[in-house]
């Protein structure tokens, strides 16, 4: 579990959106970060792959390793 405090205009923001809607606070809270942390994670991947690059792949052999040539 989870809990955080939230700035009154976030909270009102949010509970608006919920009243509107007819979901809970809690399902667009987990649905916020749910989509953040999608974005974070790719993000420092995308990061750590630029700072410790691995074997570089041209084209065919993409192609070839996953049997999609032609």
């Amino acid at each position: 579990m989870l809990a955080i405090r939230l700035p009154k205009e976030i909270e009102n923001r949010l509970s608006s959106l919920a009243e509107k809607t007819g979901r809970t606070k809690t399902f667009y809270a987990k649905k916020a970060i749910l989509e953040y942390l999608d974005e974070m994670e790719d993000k420092y991947l995308a990061i750590d792959r630029l700072e410790n690059p691995s074997k570089r792949w041209t084209l065919d052999e993409m192609e070839q390793n996953l049997d999609i040539a032609n």
